[in-house]
């Protein structure tokens, strides 16, 4: 399991770091939630790109979930579109998605599956509130709150 996630974060440290460049509107974060199907708490972390083209971000991140008999570890390298809220400055409605790759841990063994997210959230300047809907072989619903660094 150690391999997997060291694999896996190694992959995304090099997905990040081929697309982020110097700006202010960039930045780490942290992540946590819920999740159904596993029913799970998660912790995590992100990485916020700059536009990579009008209101389109990069925003890959690592999600960590405990519960239900299982350890899930989550790498979604997702992209959202954010649009502002009219009339209320630095808060913005964001919808997006993209694949992932689940590693989940039981009794049993280790299985790596592959998935693909489905999300729609809420920005508050560098707090977020987000929905993220799995199909194929990531969790089924995750709710959660993050921050970024900028």
């Amino acid at each position: 399991m150690r391999q997997c996630v060291r694999l896996v974060v190694g992959v995304v440290f090099l997905a990040v770091s081929a697309v982020a460049s110097p700006a202010a509107a960039q930045g780490p974060g942290v992540r946590a939630g819920v999740s159904v199907d596993p029913d799970q708490f998660y912790v995590g972390g992100h990485f916020e790109t700059s536009p990579l083209v009008d209101r389109v971000y990069f925003r890959p991140n690592v999600e960590v979930g405990f519960g239900d008999d299982v350890t899930t570890v989550a790498v979604n390298l997702e992209a959202i579109y954010k649009v502002p809220l009219k009339g209320r400055s630095g808060t913005s409605f964001y919808m997006g998605g993209g694949p992932a790759i689940n590693i989940y841990d039981r009794d049993r063994g280790t299985d790596t599956e592959g998935g693909l997210n489905l999300l729609a959230g809420l920005e508050f300047g560098k707090v977020f509130v987000e929905v993220k809907g799995g199909v194929f072989d990531s969790p089924d619903l995750k709710i959660g709150v993050g921050y970024t660094f900028r």
